[in-house]
């Protein structure tokens, strides 16, 4: 099942094991089953420390667990751990074999001293890219604390465990068999929301920092590549954000930044974290800004104030707030988010399977999803707005010649119904008849573009009758001392490479603000 180049590169993996590993198969006689036996078997053998043996003591088959002899340390896959969640399979290798993780002494001590007995179930899918980084802190929290426990589970393997709870998006976490949360989440996040004290300590640990030269609100393309550029011009430079990465984190496949062929979102993410990091800069994450609140003269500092409580200052502050995905608006939607109405086709895509789903929007990323579903569901509908797709050519012609497509155009989709549990259809109007038509579907994925995250500076930046921040060609905003950059803004394309760009461009002007203002005016001097 590993290729050659995969053997070599995960046996070189393999030499930081510390202690044995156990590899303890619960298998029966399908085709899956082998699978895994596989698998397992190529592992093993690319190092002396593991073994594999198979007791069958688990209800879930296929699945297996990777055990430390002698110890309860131990993590479980109900899944053949291929495709994204490959990375979590060497992770946990390495963790149940000693080896130490890369987390500071400070986060290891929180998971050791938490209470309690945790009994966690993931659901993910292979092909979600925001799954492994919630397996991956899972996993690690239950190696290190043997009061934790977690298996992660493949929906697509186990589609009956899935229907029975109700799960229609992943990653979706379960304590207790209770939902605990469902979408992407760091281990800092899940710690947060099992440790509440950790919460104020780090907001009363924030607003201690000392004021920052240019601090950067947004922590996608526009917001690392600010950083960077300030934090070279020997400046105190700072970043906050809920996640470093923004919405590149939520993007499969990227074709279109220059000098990169591909890459995906994920590993973006994780390159533009590594080159900030190359630099002085303070990257505070998990932190949501909810008011700004200007300098009252010039040279005096801008604050920022979050959501946790922590107050934030800065000479300048450069706004890279970014978009989120943009709703319908219709009654329904947010009702039957995550039981039918999902954002994700990527993620959620393979819940469907066989089922019959509608995409809601004709733009690029709407036809590309219809595309993707149409080899997963028994039949996708599209629902366009407009008169036309606008989607790129390309797009069209593969999109049409799929059998199992159907292209509504002129519908507006009023209404998302279901049962109480989950979707069952959706009502659209035909606007050029007027008429209300139903569609009776199990999944809406809804991709009708952006909405700038910008609802917290209403009143204190211009804003444009879109809710973007209107800048000028240096980023320049209403408010001297604050910029903006990305997708937050009036920029015209909100593409990536322009996101880093503006972000270079509103980082330069704060700096060449910062000069102006710190400046003795000429009296002064004279003095």
């Amino acid at each position: 099942m590993l290729d050659k180049g995969l053997s070599q590169q995960l046996a070189q993996h393999l030499k930081l094991l510390r202690q044995p590993v156990e590899l303890v198969a619960s298998l029966d006689d399908s085709p899956k089953s082998r699978q895994l036996e596989e698998l397992l078997g190529e592992v093993a053998a690319l190092s002396e420390k593991i073994t594999v043996v198979r007791r069958d003591d688990d209800e879930r088959r296929p699945s297996f667990a990777i055990a430390r002899p002698g110890t309860d340390v131990s993590v479980r896959f109900a899944a053949i751990p291929l495709g994204h969640e490959l990375t979590s399979f060497v992770l946990a290798l390495l963790q149940v074999g000693g080896h130490p993780p890369n987390v500071s002494q400070e986060v290891v001590e929180q998971i050791r001293g938490l209470d309690g007995e945790y009994d966690f179930v993931t659901y993910l899918s292979l092909s979600c890219q925001n799954c492994p980084d919630v397996v991956q802190a899972l996993n690690l929290m239950s190696v290190l604390n043997p009061r934790i426990r977690h298996v992660a589970v493949d929906g697509a393997l186990f589609r009956d465990e899935v229907e029975a709870h109700g799960v229609l998006a992943v990653p979706s976490v379960f304590l207790g068999g209770e939902l605990f949360d469902q979408g992407r989440m760091t281990l800092e996040q899940i710690l947060s929301k099992l440790d509440e004290s950790a919460t104020e300590r780090a907001a009363a640990a924030l607003t201690e920092k000392d004021p920052f030269d240019v601090l950067v609100v947004g922590g996608g393309p526009a917001g690392v590549s600010a950083a960077v550029y300030a934090a070279r011009k020997g400046i105190s430079t700072g970043i906050v954000a809920e996640r470093v990465g923004g919405q590149v984190l939520d993007t499969m496949a990227i074709e279109n930044l220059i000098s990169v062929p591909y890459t995906e979102g994920p590993k973006l993410a994780a390159a533009l974290e590594q080159h900030a990091l190359t630099y002085d800069v303070d990257i505070m994450e998990l932190q949501r800004a909810t008011r700004l609140v200007p300098a009252q003269t010039p040279g005096d500092l801008h604050q920022v104030e979050l959501e946790s409580g922590a107050v934030l200052r800065a000479g300048a502050v450069v706004l890279a707030a970014g978009a989120r995905w943009r709703q319908m608006g219709v009654p329904g939607e947010q009702e039957y988010r995550n039981k039918g109405v999902t954002y994700c086709p990527h993620c959620d895509g393979p819940l469907f399977k066989g089922k019959r789903v509608a995409v809601i929007g004709g733009g690029n990323s709407g036809v590309e999803a219809a595309i993707d579903l149409a080899g997963l569901a028994a039949h996708v509908t599209v629902l366009e707005f407009d008169g036309r797709l606008r989607a790129d050519d390309v797009l069209q012609r593969k999109l049409h010649s799929l059998s199992n497509v159907d292209v509504l155009l002129n519908a507006r989709t009023t209404e998302v119904a279901g049962d109480g549990a989950r979707v069952t259809g959706l009502t659209y109007e035909d606007r050029t008849s007027g008429e209300q038509r139903r569609i009776e579907l199990e999944g809406v994925f809804v991709q009708i573009g952006l909405l700038p995250n910008t609802e917290w500076l209403d009143g204190t930046v211009e804003l444009s009758d879109r809710k973007e921040i209107v800048v000028d060609e240096r980023g320049t905003t209403s408010v001297p001392g604050v910029f903006a950059a990305g997708d937050c803004t009036t920029t015209l394309y909100k593409q990536i490479v322009t996101a880093m760009g503006s972000g270079s461009t509103a980082a330069l002007s704060a700096f060449d603000h910062l000069i102006r203002v710190s400046t003795p005016a000429a009296a002064d001097t004279a003095a």
